[in-house]
């Protein structure tokens, strides 16, 4: 079978700030994420399957991406281990998460990237992760570019 690649759309609305910045985004402030996840690898062969010609289940890979990634962000403020002690405080009454790095759009797909991959079975792999910030601006991560 030929190699295929598959994707599934995912949004969530999350906050950040961008602790020492230089410009606006050092205020807390919302965004509506959407992130793209592509795996490839080659489709099941075994003609006695239901899941011949699958890849990979859109509704697993779905389950696996809310579970992985969208669970913890969702309407979540993110920001940067120590940046204030007042959000220590904070996140004792609001969803708060702490990251050992700016919660940058680059940063973030990064980590998602290692929350994902892992989780998928022998033979599918990560294609490529784009997560849009906003309606026009986007990050990428692209497998082949890890070599």
């Amino acid at each position: 079978m030929p190699t295929v690649r598959i994707t599934k759309e995912f949004t969530f609305e999350a906050a950040h700030l961008l602790n020492g910045y230089d410009g606006l985004c050092a205020n807390i402030h919302g965004h509506s994420y959407r992130l793209r996840v592509t795996l490839r690898g080659e489709p099941c062969p075994d003609t006695a399957s239901p899941k011949c010609g699958m890849l990979f289940d859109f509704s697993l890979l779905k389950s696996l991406v809310n579970a992985a990634v969208i669970a913890q962000l969702d309407h979540a403020l993110m920001v940067r281990e120590g940046s204030w002690d007042t959000l220590e405080t904070i996140s004792q009454r609001v969803r708060v998460v702490f990251f050992p790095f700016q919660p940058t759009c680059e940063n973030l797909i990064a980590w998602m990237v290692e929350q994902i991959s892992p989780q998928l079975p022998g033979g599918v792999g990560l294609f490529s992760l784009r997560l849009y910030e906003t309606a026009t601006s986007y990050a990428e991560w692209f497998a082949d570019d890890q070599h």
